[in-house]
């Protein structure tokens, strides 16, 4: 699997999560202590503004958590992720961009994005109580990126909670979220 095909594959995983939420959802507490569905959506569907606006090398939102949803949250964030999968598509992986953190590799800028929505897709299907289960191969691809990303420098600052132990056996969805200090 290669880096673009991953985040495809997690933008069409995710559409279909977001697409399963219903608006009396909005208020349900998330795995995300401190944020709502309405937030997790606003700020994964933000996130992927900025990531398509920093591989465009525009000018990013101020503020990806103040995101304003419309009534079908599944075809806004379709739409959003389609402008950012062409961006990253013509851009490409080398060189430098910002996405909101200062200047970093390119490559570093799409793993970031790879990560953050298949985690937070996990993170609204639990909420919403839908099948959190990432597709296999997805899951597998996206735990390597994020041994590589997550670091004990990087959980500290991005606020990931301590790699949770699994026993042997457990699946690709559950070793990534609870690398990421999720309980699965």
């Amino acid at each position: 699997m290669e880096m673009l095909d991953a985040l495809s594959q997690t933008f069409d995983h995710t559409i279909t999560i977001v697409s399963g939420v219903a608006s009396d959802q909005l208020g349900a507490p998330t795995p995300c202590r401190e944020w709502t569905v309405r937030d997790l959506l606003a700020h994964t569907t933000g996130v992927i503004v900025n990531m398509g606006l920093g591989a465009s090398g525009q000018s990013l939102l101020p503020d990806v958590n103040a995101v304003e949803l419309d009534g079908d949250f599944g075809a806004q964030f379709s739409n959003v992720a389609a402008r950012t999968l062409a961006a990253w598509t013509t851009r490409g992986l080398d060189g430098e961009l910002d996405i909101g953190a200062g200047p970093m590799p390119a490559a570093a800028g799409i793993s970031i994005n790879l990560l953050d929505t298949t985690t937070h897709s996990w993170d609204i299907a639990r909420a919403t109580g839908q099948d959190p289960e990432i597709p296999d191969e997805l899951a597998t691809y996206v735990l390597a990126v994020a041994g590589g990303v997550v670091s004990a420098d990087i959980r500290a600052a991005a606020g990931f909670d301590p790699a949770i132990v699994l026993p042997a056996g457990s699946s690709a969805t559950d070793q990534l979220v609870a690398f990421l200090g999720r309980q699965p």
